[in-house]
């Protein structure tokens, strides 16, 4: 006996997820395993449920689709992705262009049904495609223990770049992240600003800055051994965080920012 495809609906509009559960309850073959109302319900019903595919709204309140779809690549089984969407022709061509299926509202039977049966994974340079058709992300997400976990841009303190990965903090702990400081610097220039080479800032967590004697952090940069570095005992520049207690140094590079404040 062939199992059933789990199937989970995401759209904020109840009249449109109304429409998409009559269609798949004449199809044999999948079982409706949740519905979202939003992308970031969609990520957390998909940890919970696993579906095998996922049909996005791509207009929806607090999380889109396609930043959505980003998330949901990062799970350790990611589900195949079909847009449902009423974008325009422009819109559509970056979906035609890179073979990523999509549905055009109103939704018809034979239509769904060819997606379902042709829905696979999106490849990363999918993605990639599409990031041009969504805003800014809201969140990032962070694999952990095999789950997805979503964290506000919003309550992010700093990034700190170490070896392979970036620190990402918020005031009750760290995660651990695998992006580019410098993509991550682009993609948010309006919220953060590099207070040094290996860190950004949350522009709204800088409470100020103070003269002090930077042992600790001048220890954690030492090995790069470059001019930016601060002696280990020097009195520079840090950054005072709000709702932590670490200070970040600020390069003497980035000092003028200092004075820009001032």
């Amino acid at each position: 006996m062939t199992s059933l495809l789990k199937l989970l609906i995401a759209d904020d509009e109840a009249p449109a997820r109304n429409r998409l559960r009559e269609l798949l309850g004449d199809m044999s073959e999948v079982q409706i395993v949740a519905e979202a109302k939003n992308g970031q319900q969609a990520l957390n019903l998909s940890n919970e449920h696993q579906p095998d595919i996922v049909l996005l709204d791509i207009r929806m309140p607090d999380m889109d689709g396609i930043e959505a779809a980003r998330h949901l690549q990062k799970m350790s089984k990611p589900p195949a992705v079909i847009f449902t969407t009423a974008f325009d022709n422009y819109a559509m061509q970056a979906f035609d262009l890179n073979a990523i299926d999509y549905l055009l509202k109103p939704i018809r039977f034979e239509r769904l049904q060819s997606a379902i049966q042709k829905a696979r994974a999106l490849l990363p340079s999918q993605l990639e495609a599409l990031a041009p058709l969504s805003p800014q992300r809201t969140h990032l997400s962070i694999t952990e223990r095999g789950r997805i976990l979503l964290i506000p841009i919003a309550e992010v303190i700093y990034f700190r770049a170490e070896l392979k990965y970036i620190t990402v903090r918020t005031a009750e702990k760290e995660y651990l992240l695998e992006e580019s400081l410098n993509n991550l610097e682009h993609e948010f220039d309006q919220k953060f600003i590099r207070l040094h080479r290996n860190c950004l800032v949350a522009k709204t967590y800088i409470l100020g800055y103070e003269k002090r004697h930077l042992a600790h952090e001048a220890s954690l940069d030492a090995e790069n051994n470059t001019e930016d570095d601060h002696k280990i005992g020097e009195k520079h520049w840090v950054a005072l965080l709000k709702n932590i207690p670490e200070t970040i140094a600020v390069s003497r590079r980035q000092q003028h920012l200092i004075r820009a404040n001032s």
